[in-house]
C-alpha cells in the first residue's frame, strides 16, 4: 500500500511539474505577441512597447478602433532606429497608399504592417536578428501627418 502511495504521489508531483513547463512556454510565447490600437483621433492606445530580448520573432497586432475609412483615416504600424524614423516617415509619403506609406525595399524599416481603417485588424511578423536592447527603436503611422503624434518607444528588455 506504501508503495503505491508513493507512485501516485510520484506520478502526480511529474504530472504537475510538466504542466508547469507547459504553462512557462506558453507565457514566454505570449510575450512574443504585442497588440496597439490606433483611433480615429489620430492615437494609438499606447506610447511604448516592448518585449523580451529572448524573443527570437516579434508578431504585432494593431488595430483600427475608429470608424472612418482607411483613405480618410489610414493608420499603419511602422518600425525603425529612432535615428532613422523621421527620414523613413518623409520617403514613406511619396510611396503611396498602395505601398502603406513605406518605401518599397527601404532597409531602414525593420517592419510595418498595411494600411487599415475604421474596424480593421492587421498583423506583422518580424525577426529580432540584429537588433540589440542598447538601441533605441521608434514605431509610428506613416499615414502622412500622423507621425507627429502617433509615435512611440520599441525596447527589447535585456
Amino acid at each position: 500500500m506504501k508503495a503505491t502511495s508513493t507512485i501516485f504521489r510520484n506520478m502526480t508531483s511529474a504530472t504537475l511539474l510538466g504542466l508547469g513547463l507547459f504553462v512557462a512556454s506558453q507565457a514566454s510565447a505570449n510575450e512574443c505577441e504585442l497588440k496597439i490600437a490606433a483611433t480615429d483621433a489620430m492615437q494609438f492606445d499606447t506610447k511604448e512597447l516592448s518585449v523580451p530580448a529572448t524573443c527570437k520573432e516579434v508578431t504585432l497586432t494593431l488595430t483600427h478602433t475608429g470608424t472612418l475609412p482607411k483613405a480618410a483615416m489610414g493608420h499603419n504600424w511602422v518600425l525603425t532606429k529612432a535615428a532613422d524614423m523621421s527620414a523613413v516617415a518623409t520617403d514613406g509619403m511619396g510611396a503611396g497608399a498602395d505601398a502603406a506609406y513605406v518605401k518599397a525595399g527601404d532597409s531602414r524599416v525593420i517592419a510595418h504592417t498595411g494600411l487599415v481603417g475604421g474596424g480593421e485588424s492587421t498583423s506583422v511578423t518580424f525577426s529580432t536578428a540584429g537588433m540589440s536592447p542598447t538601441e533605441a527603436y521608434q514605431f509610428f503611422c506613416s499615414f502622412p501627418g500622423h507621425r507627429a503624434i502617433m509615435q512611440g518607444s520599441f525596447k527589447l528588455k535585456g
